[in-house]
């Protein structure tokens, strides 16, 4: 008989090996290499000049609340840039949804997710992300909206600077994160065959070493590769430890322990699962294999709903957070930022697992 020690170490090294072999070269190198593109080509300055509190409802907010796509951040990187951006003026409400929409939709994390939780989750993770993000922000600004006033008073608000033009054709970067997509997409497939994906595979990136070639400077090219090996040895060291720790978390809780606390689509459950997100500190990525493998949500342990409202709240918030957002913007405004994510988190989870399977959506508020 295998003695406990050994067992363990055996079902983390066995959860990595799993994870990796299904998911890293169709899912997250691919998405390394995008979430870098995203980084070094898209300016940060072109998203965050939009967050005055004079500046349009449907383009400040539009902009927060998919920032966490274009800037690729995590939750530890998003605090840093909160306190930024409040500190130039922005609204307490762009600001907000900028804050929540950043690490909750980050492009490697939807991927990730879908790719191992299932497709319907991630789109709804995404989805609800985003609507959150605007709504928990509009709520902010309405009950602080005396930080926009006396923003208004001090005349702080940003100041839009102008953006040089490109010298390439504008369409050279759209084409060339379209054949990244592609890329991922193609790849990560199970439709086709084999051969037929490694062939549309090898065209595509020959597509995407033609566009570096003819149309992007070498320091471009250099500062992309920074970029994803930035985002690699800060992410995948974390992901593949975490892994480890949920294999042998898995060994001595094995997923059947939490199928009372989130087996099904109840209120009760989803808010457990939002709390539970709220307190809990997960690096980028790790919330999937947790809720793929400790709560079991891949074995069908875990339902739909609770499992929506921990990666809703889970990437936004956590208690460490929390303590940095109380030195940012005060006692008042954190306690009803996480109160909202909570709120909002539940009331997701309980749509998608009790609303989404009456619609005829495969996979919704099961294990995908």
């Amino acid at each position: 008989m295998t003695d406990p020690i050994t067992g363990a170490i055996l079902s983390g090294v066995s959860a990595v090996v799993d994870y990796l072999a299904a998911h890293t070269m169709t899912c997250l190198v691919p998405a390394f290499f995008i979430a870098g593109a995203i980084a070094a080509f898209v300016k940060k300055e072109a998203i965050l000049k939009y967050f005055s509190p004079d500046a349009r409802k449907s383009v400040s907010y539009g902009i927060a609340s998919i920032s966490g796509i274009v800037l690729a951040v995590c939750s530890c990187t998003i605090l840093p840039m909160f306190a930024g951006i409040l500190k130039k003026g922005s609204g307490i409400g762009p600001a907000i949804a900028f804050l929540y929409s950043g690490p909750a939709i980050n492009i490697l994390a939807i991927i990730y997710t879908a790719s191992v939780l299932g497709w319907d989750l991630g789109f709804a993770r995404a989805a609800f992300a985003i609507t959150m993000s605007i709504a928990i922000g509009l709520i902010m600004a309405a009950l602080f909206s005396s930080y926009d006033q006396e923003l208004r008073a001090s005349s702080r608000g940003f100041v839009a600077t102008g953006e040089s033009e490109a010298v390439r054709p504008r369409w050279v970067v759209p084409l060339f994160f379209v054949f990244l997509v592609l890329i991922l997409v193609i790849g990560a497939s199970s439709l086709l065959d084999f051969s037929l994906r490694l062939s549309i595979v090898y065209f595509l990136t020959l597509g995407v070493a033609l566009l570096l070639i003819y149309y992007f400077e070498r320091d471009e090219v250099t500062e992309w590769g920074y970029e994803i090996w930035d985002l690699t040895k800060k992410i995948f060291p974390i992901l593949v430890a975490g892994t480890f720790l949920v294999g042998i978390i898995a060994y001595f809780l094995p997923p059947e322990t939490f199928r009372p606390f989130f087996g099904d689509n109840s209120v009760t459950a989803c808010l457990l699962g939002s709390v539970v997100g709220t307190i809990l500190y997960m690096p980028t990525l790790l919330e999937v294999p947790i809720i793929g493998g400790t709560f079991g949500y891949t074995q069908g342990v875990m339902a739909g709903g609770p499992a929506l409202a921990l990666l809703l709240s889970g990437p936004a918030v956590s208690l460490p957070s929390l303590l940095v957002l109380y030195r940012i913007m005060g006692a008042r405004k954190t306690v009803v930022f996480a109160v909202l994510v909570i709120a909002f988190s539940t009331v997701a989870g309980l749509v998608y697992g009790n609303f989404f399977p009456a619609l005829g959506i495969p996979g919704c508020g099961t294990n995908g």
